[in-house]
């Protein structure tokens, strides 16, 4: 079993112990409890029938078109870079173009589908993302900036557009359901995504290795979208936003829903809400620092794991679906990781001290998987390190969510954290536009990540 095989494997062991544990946690209700649960819940068959039946019109569309996109993840570089002969500064260009994309559309997509429909423009998402997909056919370097630009807008309807049209259909169809019960809706989704992105990469690595071509799975992926706009097309029902759908919808707002642009007062005060926040500037300034490291690690880790993996002297071509999946699994580690370290803090869930702890812990420790494979060269301790970074990512998704939550105010909420992005996308696209072929650049550009960590770090640890 080689190196890959056996992270995996251990990866799998070790998320089938916590799960295994929340599965316990969840079945041991103390008798008194479960009675409680039932008199709460009697006479309220009717809506438990809605709630599976809304379920299952939901998630398994969600997650066909999630793992459409995941299929994509381990052989986007590699297609580019490996099959198609582009020097890196010309990959790194088309990645900061999709990502420019969909900093552009985000602007402007979510208005457009409160008002044209969400199911509409889910619809548009299958499209948009098969046409991507097609682009990767061609060798013309025109056509492939195109596909990124497409590409780009699909990620902005993907994270946007699915979740605003089950929230909106969520309290149209089930308007008596506690909120607890959309939030335990969101933690499957979490949890479900998590799983498919494993068994994306592995489908990815299986098609890749049977047709020789890294185009292949993007063929999955279109397989996948067309499935998904079938289904769309003859199960879900079509939801606006505010300006078409009335008051009780409105009362309901997704996060989709932004201001309308005649209306410029909101974007003013979300600034002045955070220029005038100390706190809110160092989360801004945290999620510059970490999201912006996680884009470029998304752009560097085949190149650095291809350069380890040669210096190991090793001939044979990387498992990069394998790899995707070990990375997965390490995200979805850290997640519950962080569940189970919450869970056990009985102030946790009163002080937003215990979290920032952990928050600083997280920087460090991010910090430290940049900084070592520049001064280790070994393949194993690469790898290693970029697990932990993903354990972090799992770690630190839910923990920014919860001080946000607690920070910033739920009536500018969207726009401030719609302006909390515009750092992030200047710091990915300037270093992107940086970008150097060799070994010594990306060594530079993870140390300066793991330098920004620190900073954070420091930042976090005085003013929160």
């Amino acid at each position: 079993m080689d190196l890959y095989q056996a992270t995996f494997g251990a990866s799998l062991f070790l998320n089938s112990i916590f799960l295994y544990r929340n599965y316990r946690k969840t079945t041991s209700i103390p008798q008194e409890e479960q009675d409680d649960i039932k008199v709460e819940h009697r006479g309220r068959v009717d809506d438990g029938q809605l709630l599976k039946a809304f379920k299952w019109r939901f998630f398994p569309i969600y997650l066909l078109v999630n793992g459409a996109d995941w299929l994509q993840g381990p052989y986007i570089y590699p297609i580019y870079k490996d099959e198609k002969k582009l020097p890196e500064d010309m990959v790194a260009a088309l990645f900061m173009i999709g990502f420019l994309s969909g900093g552009v559309s985000a602007s402007f997509i979510g208005g457009i589908a409160d008002r044209c429909g969400r199911r509409l423009a889910c619809l548009a998402y299958c499209i948009i993302y098969s046409l991507s997909c097609m682009t990767l056919l061609s060798n013309h370097v025109p056509v492939l900036f195109f596909g990124r630009m497409l590409g780009g807008m699909s990620g902005t309807l993907l994270y946007s557009v699915f979740e605003s049209w089950m929230v909106a259909e969520f309290n149209a169809r089930l308007p008596d359901e506690p909120s607890s019960t959309l939030s335990n809706i969101f933690s499957t989704m979490t949890m479900l995504n998590s799983v498919v992105a494993i068994v994306a990469g592995i489908i990815a690595e299986c098609v890749f290795n049977w047709t020789g071509t890294a185009k292949a799975p993007f063929m999955v992926s279109i397989l996948c979208l067309i499935s998904a706009f079938a289904a769309i097309s003859c199960f879900w029902g079509e939801n606006y936003g505010g300006s078409r759908a009335g008051g009780a919808q409105e009362e309901h707002a997704s996060l989709l829903e932004k201001q309308s642009a005649d209306e410029p007062a909101p974007t003013q005060s979300a600034v002045w809400s955070v220029l005038k926040d100390k706190n809110i500037l160092v989360l801004g300034l945290t999620s510059c620092f970490f999201e912006g490291s996680l884009f470029l690690f998304i752009f560097f880790k085949f190149p650095a794991l291809l350069q380890a993996h040669k210096l190991s002297g090793s001939t044979t071509e990387l498992p990069f679906g394998l790899i995707f999946a070990i990375l997965m699994c390490s995200m979805m580690f850290g997640s519950m990781l962080y569940n189970h370290l919450t869970s056990i803090s009985h102030s946790a869930t009163t002080s937003p001290l215990p979290v920032t702890r952990l928050l600083i812990a997280t920087l460090l420790v991010a910090s430290l998987c940049f900084l070592l494979p520049t001064r280790i060269r070994c393949e194993s301790v690469t790898l290693w390190c970029f697990c932990m970074f993903e354990v972090c990512c799992g770690i630190y998704y839910p923990l920014m969510g919860y001080l946000r939550g607690k920070l910033v105010d739920d009536g500018a909420r969207a726009s401030v954290y719609g302006f909390l992005r515009v750092p992030l996308n200047a710091f990915v696209v300037i270093a992107l536009g940086m970008t150097k072929e060799g070994e010594r650049h990306r060594d530079l550009v993870f140390t300066t990540c793991a330098g920004l960590l620190l900073v954070a770090a420091a930042v976090v640890h005085k003013a929160l």
